[in-house]
């Protein structure tokens, strides 16, 4: 059993139990996070898919986690110029456990 959902601009590969990395989110750790726009949901024996999203149906799950992913380096320069530019950053992230897939759902 699994769904695809979308949060924050970016499509997630849900299942019960499993840990997921997104953008940041503003919470502290334990805090209850509901994934509304749910966009295909695989049953085993049943395949539902929204129009855009399934209605009545979310996805449960908590704030495990708040950190910072490794650095990246971004070095720019043009060659035979004298121009370089080395920049480093870091993105924020929540990982978040997800509990269970409210399957309330009713077909499009």
């Amino acid at each position: 059993m699994y769904a695809l959902v979308e949060f924050l601009g970016k499509q997630f590969k849900v299942t019960p139990g499993s840990n997921i990395k997104v953008p940041f989110i503003n919470g502290e750790i334990g805090k209850k996070v509901t994934l509304d726009n749910v966009l295909y949901y695989d049953s085993g024996s049943e395949k539902v898919l929204g129009k855009p999203y399934i209605e009545n149906m979310s996805v449960s799950s908590e704030i495990v986690k708040q950190g910072r992913d490794r650095k990246i380096i971004v070095f720019k320069f043009k060659r035979r110029k004298g121009y370089q530019r080395k920049q480093g950053h870091r993105q924020a992230y929540t990982l978040i456990k997800v509990n269970n897939l409210n399957a309330t759902k009713s077909k499009n």
